[in-house]
Order: structure tokens, then sequence, then C-alpha cells
């Protein structure tokens, strides 16, 4: 094993187990963040008085963690050929610098792509069978959340190297929660957006601290990502600003009577992105240091989700709003 392999990345031994490899390459610890972007889409769909179809919820939840699924291996596909995961040697495992499955030799570029498009191609069925049971709205939706994943790391596009990655990650959860609420109401409404943008902007800030550790392998792969371009030290400040809107938005829909009172209690979230953001302005051009922040902004994020779809699901709503 080479010395730069951190000793808990996958090996070659894990090919003698293809189900196995190929389940964790999809970096399954990671697709709570959309569990509970499709929970906060029901929540708000309940909270407007939409009775549930509960076989229309599982199949949303299960096809939307097959789609990060799918996506998260194709950004381990095209960093692979970027050469920005390869040129990473700052990652913190299993934070940053990708799944190391192609860079440790378990799974090929191509197996990588033919897993990742592969999954993609399963929710297709599946969505056309929700579109064709709620309405065909919901085309359009799936299509824009597949596009961002895709286009994130894809190229031409490659959002994350034009310091669009941001930008794309809360757009694309944002959609995970219109869509859920979609797929019940059967129609569009600005309420699920305005409930869900508190946590896509907290999703998008793991995204962003995950980029400080990556600098400089980034960097030497030409992928010019927002940290990369900003450099750390202003970025830092940048970071500290996200979590704060993120926040204040949700502070400020309950208290224009928007949300349910309820809600606020996610708000006390803040109390991890805080600490996060005290080690990331201390440490953020100190790569080895930032473990406690990354961890740090995932919980915040993960408890936010769980807590609004909780407070969403058993709050007195002010009102419906479509």
């Amino acid at each position: 094993m080479p010395p730069s392999v951190h000793p808990a990345e996958p090996t070659l031994a894990l090919r003698a187990s293809p189900l196995l490899a190929g389940l964790l390459a999809t970096r399954p610890a990671f697709l709570g963040v959309t569990l509970f972007a499709c929970l906060i889409g029901l929540a708000v769909a309940h909270g407007s008085g939409v009775t549930i179809d509960k076989l229309k919820a599982g199949l949303t939840i299960f096809f939307a963690l097959v789609a990060h699924a799918g996506i998260n291996v194709l950004n381990d596909y095209y960093d692979a050929q970027s050469g920005a995961d390869a040129a990473n040697e700052e990652r913190l495992f299993p934070f940053t610098g990708g799944s190391r499955f192609i860079q440790n030799g378990v799974l090929s570029e191509a197996e990588a792509g033919r897993l990742g498009f592969g999954l993609l191609a399963a929710v297709v069925p599946a969505g056309l069978w929700l579109a064709w049971a709620s309405a065909p709205g919901l085309i359009l939706i799936g299509l824009a959340g597949l596009f961002l994943g895709w286009a994130y790391t894809a190229p031409p596009l490659a959002l994350v190297c034009r310091g669009l990655g941001e930008l794309a990650v809360a757009a694309g959860w944002l959609i995970v929660v219109v869509g859920s609420d979609f797929v019940q109401r059967g129609t569009f409404s600005q309420l699920p957006a305005i409930a869900g943008l508190s946590y896509a902007l907290l999703v998008a800030a793991i995204l962003f601290i995950n980029e400080f550790p990556d600098r400089r392998g980034d960097e030497a792969a030409g992928k010019r990502t927002l940290v990369v371009r900003l450099g750390p030290q202003v970025a830092k400040w940048v970071y500290l600003g996200l979590v704060l809107l993120a926040y204040a938005w949700l502070v400020l829909m309950v208290g224009q009577n928007v949300l349910p009172q309820g809600a606020a209690a996610a708000a006390l979230t803040l109390i991890f992105s805080f600490r996060a953001a005290r080690y990331l302005l201390a440490h953020a051009g100190e790569p080895a240091e930032l473990a406690p922040a990354l961890k740090l902004t995932i919980v915040a994020a993960n408890l936010h989700g769980l807590a609004l779809a909780a407070t969403l699901t058993l709050g007195r709503w002010p009102g419906a709003l479509s």
C-alpha cells in the first residue's frame, strides 16, 4: 500500500466482493443529506394539508438516494479524469479527496463510469412513473436535478471548477425538497423552496468547507473551486457568511409567520456551525487541523434537516402558501 494511502481507505481486497465494492463506492454514509431533504419536502406537503401517499413517498426517497449515489460515483469518475483526486495529498479521508476507489485500484475509471451512469439510468423509469402518478411537471424537476448533479464536475460545464459548486449544491438539494413536495401536491408551490432554503445552504456549506483541505490538490489539477479562487483567508469569512445566511433565513421566515413557530428550533444547530466556523477561522490554511470543522459542519446540516422536518411535520402551520 503506498504510504500516502490512509489506513481506512478502500484496498484491493474489496475487488473480491464486487457488490460490496459497488455499494461502498457510492459513499452511503453521506447520503443522509438527501434523506432529510426528502423528509422536509414531505413535511411541507403534510403541513399544507396534503394527505401523504406512502407508496409515492417511499419511492421518492429511495430513488432520490439512488440518484445521489450515482452522482457521488460520477463525481469521483470526473475527478479521476481531471487528476484532482490523484493530486490530493492533504485530503482528510473519508470527508475529502473522493472515495479513493479509483486511485487505490478497487474500481477502474471505466467501471466507476458505468456504475455512476447505471445508477442514474435506474432513476429514469421511477421518475416517469412518479410523474404519471402526480403531474408532468415532475419531469422538469427531475431533469434539473440530474443535470446539476452531472454538471457539477463533468466537462464542459464542470461548475465546481468555475467557482459555482456551492450554488449548484444549494440548488440541487433545494430541488430535492421541491420535488418531494411536488410528488404529493401535484403542483408547484413556493412553500417547499422557502422551507428548505436554510437546509440547502447548510448542505452547500459542507461542500464549501471540504474544499479547504483539497485546495492545493485542486489547484494543481486546474480545478478552480471557490476556495482556490478566493484563497483560504478570504474564503473562511464566506463560510461564516453562508451559515449565517442559512439561519437568518429560517428565523426570518418563522418571524414573518410563513413557517410554524416550532421550526425555529432547527436554528439551534447553529451551535455546531459556529464551532465549525471557529475552527476554520483559526486553521483555514492548515488542512491537517480541519477535521473537527468538517465533522461539525456535517453534524449541523444533518441535525438541522432532521429538526426542520420534524418541526414542520408536528408544528402548527400559520396557513397554506402556494
